[in-house]
């Protein structure tokens, strides 16, 4: 009789165990539908974007004083502002081309700072896809309007090292002072960052210096087609092309993969909630708008007059035209960008500061160097991406020495983005990849920087003499 039973009992204990595992599978899925709902609220109040969450605060109410104050009088740094005045009057009165280059050279720094906080506050009211574009385009405007101006005033080789300059300064000198000084905040542990993004931006540095040699090699190893004009058809083929895959990469950040940008762990978002005070906008959109008007107006007058004072700098200074143009030139470029990469270093977001310093390098060489080499075709100059052998070569150098630095990383086993991986257990982890840093490898960027600004301290450029220029009624050239 009990044998006969044996039966119905296993009938009955598989049907427990499917009502069990029909109960775990639905609170699986109810815990899933949970978290989805999560992060759906937190997308629709912007704490998901990446670089600009949208705030639903109202707009600040400012009078004209009171706006004054905030963007004016609220940074120390903007101590530096008389300057800017100061440099014309010399100009003018005393004409002392090293001292209206070196006022000049001050009075922009606060300008280049106030101008990133400009466009800070005007993201806030555009969102992550606008927003993505307003940084593109102001973020280094003080490099592209030195540029520009000493395109029409004929001086093709201040372009290139400026370009280049700025560069470097942000992936060796600001990347290192974020490294260094987030190091030493968190001198006991070793800060982390997310690795993937960071291969995904050495990529497109790696096509930037593709970009750059391959018209240097053509020119050197003389095999152009056409002696003369291949060089410059190449690069302005290759501009075009850079300029494609920079929009390309702003779609791929801003929409395509936007949930790999965003930090989905529950303690940022505790963080990003804890400082929700901290950003929300301080000035209103249309007070933002006026703001970029007026210092984008200011950085045009003073960067006309650094432009006209670079050769008598050189002359009275004893200093080569390239390390002015590499170094000095790019420093104040990227004041904004020095201050914001070690002030996200030290709050230990280090992911912020490699999106500051790496995405302001791809900024410059995949929009701001082809851009440029369009605008000079534009205007008939013969502006080229042939930066010569001694300036591509250090540009290499950088990106392989920075993309070293970056790769090296550990592997952690957390929620968050990444591949699942099955344990004998039976459990799921997330494999996670995380770039380290601390202040060694800081030190070691800094130190390169070093190097690199004693490297072209003591270059003699050998294009200076040809294509470095002035056009005041009749073009002349600068050095011989």
């Amino acid at each position: 009789m009990s044998h006969c039973n044996v039966p119905a009992l296993i009938e009955a204990q598989v049907e427990m165990g499917s009502a069990n595992e029909v109960e775990q599978k639905t609170l699986f899925k109810l815990e899933e539908d949970a978290k989805q709902a999560k992060e759906a609220s937190l997308m629709e109040q912007g704490s998901l974007s990446p670089t600009f969450p949208q705030h639903t605060t109202k707009s600040p109410k400012n009078t004209v004083l009171k706006s004054i104050r905030i963007v004016i009088l609220s940074n120390k740094l903007n101590i530096l502002l008389p300057f800017g005045p100061l440099a014309i009057l010399v100009h003018y009165m005393i004409d002392s081309k090293g001292w209206v280059f070196l006022l000049s050279l001050i009075g922009i720094t606060p300008l280049a700072e106030r101008l990133g906080y400009a466009t800070e506050q005007l993201a806030f009211y555009t969102g992550p896809t606008v927003g993505g574009l307003l940084n593109a385009t102001f973020g280094n405007v003080t490099e592209l309007i030195i540029s520009i101006f000493a395109l029409k005033n004929g001086m093709i080789r201040v372009v290139q090292l400026t370009l280049l300059g700025s560069i470097l300064s942000n992936m060796l000198l600001v990347l290192g002072c974020a490294f260094f000084c987030g190091g030493l905040v968190f001198h006991q542990k070793d800060q982390v960052f997310d690795k993937g993004l960071a291969v995904v931006n050495s990529g497109l540095l790696l096509m930037a210096v593709m970009g750059i040699l391959f018209p240097a090699v053509l020119h050197y190893t003389h095999s152009e087609v056409h002696a003369g004009s291949s060089e410059l058809a190449l690069s302005r083929f290759s501009s075009c092309i850079m300029l494609i895959a920079y929009a390309a990469y702003l779609f791929f950040q801003l929409k395509s993969q936007s949930s790999s940008y965003s930090p989905l762990e529950e303690e940022t978002n505790q963080n990003e909630e804890a400082s929700d005070e901290d950003e929300d906008p301080e000035i209103s959109k249309w007070e933002s708008i006026i703001w970029l008007s007026v210092l984008t107006a200011w950085v045009s007058l003073l960067s006309g007059y650094l432009v006209d004072a670079i050769e008598g700098a050189s002359v009275s200074w004893n200093i080569p035209i390239a390390f002015i143009s590499v170094i000095l030139l790019p420093i104040v470029g990227n004041a904004a960008e020095h201050a914001g990469a070690i002030m996200f270093a030290m709050k230990d977001k280090l992911d912020l500061s490699l999106g500051v310093a790496i995405g302001s390098s791809i900024q410059i060489s995949m929009f701001a160097v082809p851009f440029c080499v369009v605008i000079g075709w534009m205007m008939g100059e013969q502006m080229d991406l042939n930066f010569q052998l001694f300036e591509t070569a250090m540009l290499f150098i950088t990106v392989i020495v920075v993309a070293f630095f970056i790769q090296v990383g550990k592997v952690t086993f957390k929620s968050g983005n990444g591949s699942i991986e099955s344990r004998t257990d039976g459990s799921l982890y997330v494999h996670m990849q995380e770039g380290t840093s601390n202040y060694f490898k800081g030190l070691m960027l800094i130190l390169c920087y070093l190097i690199v600004a004693a490297s072209f301290f003591v270059h003699e450029d050998p294009q200076q003499g040809q294509l470095v220029h002035l056009k005041m009624g009749t073009a002349r050239v600068l050095f011989s």
